[in-house]
């Protein structure tokens, strides 16, 4: 971009002296030996050079010729021993063609192809909002179309007086159409942004721009790259219409289709764009975004990727805030934390995730919560996950299963260490099962309830107040021969793989024996068992699911919420 001036400048300044292959040498260069010099005035008469072209328009129906008029030289000559259609202008050279004029240092005029060559400070004018300034110009009045060649400099000014200036060696100017186009490489500068490509056109009129192959527009505040790009200098609106990255300081946006206002920066984001801000990405079918609020609206298949804290949030529609760092999906959502190496699968009505101060990352999950892991299953009305500490926080009617335990009370809080649950606190109704058969359930219900794990195997619990308990008596192989009931404050129990090693109940346990011939029906459970296997997430697709629990199903809670530290 070094090789083209960076504004719109005295055209005069910025041209050099030379010629291409396109151009003929200058007549300031005389062939042969026979000569015809003709001193012309200041004025020349209009009807004394007129020349008629050969390109007919069409007008209400009738052919219309048009004529260009050689306005004023210093100097003619003719020497038909070298053309017999060649007339060499010198000196202050100037035409007219309707209402563009062309001026030169000096001249090759063609009357029988209605063509000429101009050299040396070539200006092209279209009234008085489009000049094109170069080296060199052969100009077809047949077609219409002049091609300038080296430091051509193309300017339009704008309704608002703000100057596009083009910037480029090869430009063609189609006056028909009223467009120029270059093929070598070419820059478009307007009050707002630079623009360069390989290949790129400008229409003075309608003020679109297309660029092609090496796209990139350069802005104060960002910078895109493209393959296909389309810009229009009055909107200042970039069209996407291939692969394109834009890179700013809060972020980087990749898109393929769309289009992006580089004055406001607002975006329209097509065909599952990309927008990456420090930590977190947001992908969606669609996504409308504000660069300058950080705000990313999605719609259709979104993805939000917390990369720092391993948090995905998936849904059809959704948005992210890169001031607040508040993410938000629903509609089919569900969430991947992985935080711990084993992938946690959610899915609820609504997600959302913020960064809290006092706790880091948090997500949060209304309405019909079910989560999947290896260790650990779940459903819930609600959820929220600290991840900075690793809490999982269960609220209304929650359930969480491990193997082959249930819990289910008030509040579920899950503490994870690593890649596994470290302990669960349950309260302040808790109730934990145990299945044995089909009518055999170990049972411990409290006021409030630790479940601590060794692995992913519950190995210990503890209740603490208002402790029962209903405990199976099995042979060595596996016969159930009696039920254990018992009452008291507390209970402290161990298990080794899956099976009961020690009890602790304290103080003044109260409790009774009964083989399991004698027992009837309800006395096989405690007030307020459900066993809701049937609601249990069976893998991470099996989240989708949705089954609504009977009312009668629902054991009743406990108003009274106490706090109480875990002992080990």
């Amino acid at each position: 971009m070094s090789a083209y001036p960076k504004n719109g400048a005295d055209a005069t300044s910025c041209i050099r002296a030379g010629q291409d292959d396109l151009s003929m040498k200058s007549p300031s260069v005389h062939h042969g030996i026979r000569r015809t010099y003709i001193r012309a005035p200041l004025v020349i008469l209009l009807s004394a050079f007129a020349v008629h072209l050969s390109a007919q328009q069409q007008a209400d129906g009738a052919a219309k010729t048009t004529v260009v008029y050689l306005e004023h030289a210093d100097i003619q000559s003719f020497d038909k021993t070298i053309s017999a259609d060649r007339q060499v202008l010198t000196g202050n050279v100037r035409f007219r063609h309707d209402s563009s004029f062309m001026y030169c240092d000096s001249a090759y005029f063609f009357e029988q192809n209605s063509s000429l060559e101009a050299f040396g400070n070539v200006c092209m004018e279209q009234g008085d909002t489009l000049d094109i300034h170069g080296d060199y110009l052969l100009y077809d009045g047949n077609t219409q179309i002049a091609k300038m060649r080296h430091n051509v400099v193309m300017r339009n000014i704008q309704a608002d007086s703000t100057v596009v200036t083009l910037f480029t060696d090869s430009l063609n100017y189609d006056r028909t159409t009223g467009i120029g186009y270059y093929f070598e490489h070419g820059m478009i500068v307007d009050a707002e942004n630079e623009l360069t490509s390989l290949y790129g056109q400008y229409s003075p009129s309608t003020k679109q721009a297309v660029f092609q192959d090496s796209v990139r527009l350069e802005n104060p505040q960002f910078s895109l790259s493209s393959d296909t790009l389309h810009y229009n200098t009055d909107t200042k609106i970039a069209t996407i219409l291939g692969p394109s990255v834009i890179v700013s300081d809060s972020g980087t946006i990749h898109s393929s289709k769309g289009w992006y206002n580089t004055a406001d920066n607002t975006s329209l984001l097509l065909d599952r764009s990309t927008v990456h801000s420090g930590d977190r990405l947001l992908t969606g079918d669609s996504i409308v975004y504000d660069r300058t609020s950080g705000f990313g609206e999605a719609f259709g298949n979104i993805f939000i990727h917390d990369t720092l804290n391993r948090i995905i949030l998936e849904g059809q529609y959704g948005y992210y805030n890169e001031k607040t760092e508040y993410a938000f999906a629903t509609d089919s959502a569900r969430c991947l934390e992985y935080s711990q190496g084993d992938t946690l699968y959610i899915r609820a009505d609504t997600f959302e995730m913020a960064t809290v101060a006092s706790s880091g990352r948090e997500l949060k999950a209304w309405r019909r919560v079910r989560f999947y892991r290896t260790d650990i299953q779940g459903v819930c009305d609600s959820m929220r996950f600290d991840a900075k500490d690793s809490i999982l926080y269960m609220y209304h009617d929650p359930v969480l299963w491990n193997e082959q335990y249930q819990l289910y009370g008030d509040t579920i809080k899950a503490y994870m260490r690593d890649s596994t649950v470290d302990y669960i606190l349950v309260q302040p109704f808790a109730f934990a099962i145990q299945q044995l058969d089909s009518s055999a359930f170990n049972q411990l219900k409290g006021r409030e309830m630790y479940a601590w794990f060794k692995g992913k195997t519950v190995h210990m619990i503890y209740v603490n107040g208002n402790a029962e308990t209903i405990w199976y008596s099995t042979e060595n192989d596996g016969t159930i021969t009696e039920m254990n009931k018992t009452q008291s404050s507390y209970l402290r129990i161990w298990f080794e793989d899956g099976k009961l090693e020690k009890l602790l109940i304290w103080p003044e346990p109260q409790g009774a024996y009964t083989p399991v011939f004698l027992l009837a029906p309800e006395q096989r459970t405690l007030k307020d068992f459900y066993w809701y296997d049937d609601l249990r997430p069976r893998d991470r697709d099996d989240i989708y699911r949705v089954i609504e629990r009977n009312v009668d199903e629902k054991p009743k809670r406990s108003s009274k919420f106490r706090n109480f530290a875990p002992q080990t």
